[in-house]
């Protein structure tokens, strides 16, 4: 079952910068495999390439062009030390977040037994 889209649109800015923190820099479509290949396949390039935009003007990416694979030249994103800053702090937020709501949801198979006492 796929993620909401608003919750994958919120998560990708952390998302990527977890990808690029893990490479020397990366490009869009490459990027968009990678979010794919671990279960983000909703995320389309008019999605993907407004955050890494907003991600550069926040200073968290910085971008070249480079050679294309025999074809034109492609736009490469890295990861800056603010954005690792940002990622680290992002994290943290983000494991604080997803635990506060695991524990105000019911464990699985509960949701029957609290549907009967409603």
């Amino acid at each position: 079952m796929a993620a909401p889209t608003a919750w994958t649109r919120a998560a990708l800015p952390l998302c990527l910068l977890g990808i690029l923190e893990g490479e020397p820099k990366s490009y869009g479509y490459a990027l968009l495999s990678r979010l794919g290949d671990a279960g983000l396949d909703g995320v389309k390039a008019a999605t993907l390439y407004p955050a890494l935009a907003r991600l550069e003007e926040e200073g968290a990416v910085e971008v070249e062009w480079g050679a294309g694979d025999g074809g034109p030249g492609r736009k490469y994103y890295r990861i800056t030390d603010e954005g690792r800053a940002r990622l680290r702090r992002d994290r943290a937020a983000w494991g604080n977040f997803s635990r506060t709501v695991a524990s105000l949801l019911p464990a699985q198979g509960d949701e029957h037994e609290q549907d009967t006492r409603a």
